[in-house]
């Protein structure tokens, strides 16, 4: 089979997912049993089947050896796992640009999608102060891309709690932070972002551990990120996300109401 050259890594990952949805129903097998042989989760095969999950390289040659299929996922694994992102986030990023809905608490920093470039800049090079302006302009870029996924006017369902802590931190200077509420302002105007606060007042909560995204698609199970300076774990254990996704229901409704925001 010869693949398309000029795909880019997103349509080729389902693209080899759809190969690996073919080859395991050609072997008579159900995402559960294919889980079962590579130790994942059936809800992991899902993932991989829909493209919002990579297929790593221990994890190609564990599915070339178990569907007999000559090392089609070893040669097409590498260009479909390709990404502009950090490694840590990389896999999550590729979920997200495919999500249906994302749900997202901001604990002590305005979310990535909800980031204007000066408030973005001047995040990367607090943790990285000695960083050189190119590696700083890499990852600025690659986090500007993933902004756009709120070009499209209707999809994906974007909800964000922010944190007060997150809203008073003034993030590289007073006039960076106020310029970038005036964007998170204008993306509720425009509704295509439902936003609220959680704040102080509201005391404990069931996130305190940190931040939280859960993503959820179409045609594939949810995911919960769970994420921390250059580390980051996307979890797909069913009764694990509902887990978190109760925690974020939670915080929901401890916060300020949406349209107490920016009326």
């Amino acid at each position: 089979m010869t693949g398309p050259k000029d795909l880019d890594p997103a349509s080729r990952r389902v693209m080899v997912g759809e190969e690996l949805r073919h080859a395991r129903e050609r072997a008579g097998l159900t995402q559960q049993a294919l889980g079962e042989l590579l130790f994942v989760s059936g809800s992991y095969v899902g993932q991989m089947e829909a493209g919002t999950r990579r297929i790593l390289p221990d994890m190609a040659e564990r599915l070339d050896e178990e569907l007999g299929t000559a090392g089609f996922f070893v040669r097409h694994g590498a260009k479909a796992n390709e990404s502009k992102h950090p490694e840590h986030f990389a896999e999550a990023a590729e979920a997200e640009a495919v999500a249906a809905s994302i749900m997202e608490y901001g604990a002590m920093l305005i979310p990535g999608l909800l980031q204007t470039p000066d408030y973005a800049r001047a995040v990367f090079l607090d943790f990285q102060p000695t960083a050189s302006d190119e590696a700083i302009d890499k990852l600025l870029t690659a986090r500007m891309e993933r902004a756009r996924l709120l070009d499209n006017p209707t999809r994906p369902l974007l909800w964000v709690v922010l944190d007060e802590a997150a809203l008073r931190r003034p993030v590289g200077g007073a006039a960076v932070m106020a310029a970038n509420l005036r964007h998170i302002a204008e993306l509720i105007r425009k509704r295509r972002a439902v936003v609220q606060v959680l704040p102080f007042s509201a005391g404990g909560h069931a996130s305190l551990h940190g931040s939280l995204k859960l993503m959820h698609f179409d045609d594939a199970p949810p995911l919960a990120l769970i994420e921390a300076p250059s580390t980051g774990r996307l979890l797909d254990d069913p009764a694990t996300v509902n887990r978190h996704q109760l925690s974020y229901d939670l915080l929901r409704a401890n916060a300020l109401t949406p349209n107490s925001l920016w009326p």
